[in-house]
């Protein structure tokens, strides 16, 4: 079966149909209210669990941040807050995610707190949002650049930091090799380079 997006599936839901998604769990409510988030769009999707038919030992597995694979059926949601929901028949825990030492809770986090945890703010809707804005603008960038007959080519980098002698690996400059100008002293006269 295939993996739906949040997105595709929150943009246009097929009432009735058997979905399978995956993706990290932001909330576990009640042993019933699963929030699922897989990166997609900012949204999650509820999941409604029937903790009664699903071992306890799983339930337990599920926690914020676990990775969780999802297959069910698109629904009309009962509750206020989601157009749809997924009624949950198969759960299967990917990756667990110990509840007591996972930072990311559903809360709002402080920007000093997520940089501390680079490896993980990606999953918050601050740095989601950010992310979905700079691949916005880079991206239309690139597409106006194209569209003139401009070329996208990775340069190397040209820095000015010296690391452990690299940099007399090779000189950047606008002087010719010979006939360069010279200052008084007769030493090369590099004021007058570019860079």
């Amino acid at each position: 079966m295939p993996t739906h997006s949040v997105s595709d599936i929150l943009r246009a839901p097929a009432m009735g149909a058997t979905i399978q998604l995956k993706g990290w769990v932001r909330t576990f409510r009640s042993n019933r209210f699963l929030a699922l988030n897989d990166g997609s769009c900012q949204a999650s999707i509820q999941c409604v669990v029937d903790f009664e038919a699903f071992p306890e030992a799983l339930l337990r597995r599920v926690t914020t941040g676990a990775s969780v694979a999802v297959v069910g059926e698109l629904v009309p949601s009962q509750g206020s807050g989601q157009a749809v929901e997924v009624a949950v028949k198969t759960l299967e825990v990917l990756g667990d995610c110990p509840a007591d030492s996972y930072p990311l809770q559903p809360k709002r986090h402080s920007l000093e707190f997520l940089r501390e945890i680079a490896h993980l703010r990606m999953r918050t809707n601050t740095f989601g949002a950010v992310m979905r804005v700079r691949h916005a603008a880079a991206f239309a960038v690139h597409e106006f650049f194209n569209q003139q007959g401009f070329f996208y080519l990775n340069t190397p980098i040209i820095t000015a930091s010296d690391a452990e002698g690299a940099g007399e690996l090779f000189r950047v400059t606008t002087l010719p090799a010979d006939g360069a100008p010279k200052n008084d002293e007769g030493l090369t006269d590099f004021r007058q380079d570019f860079f």
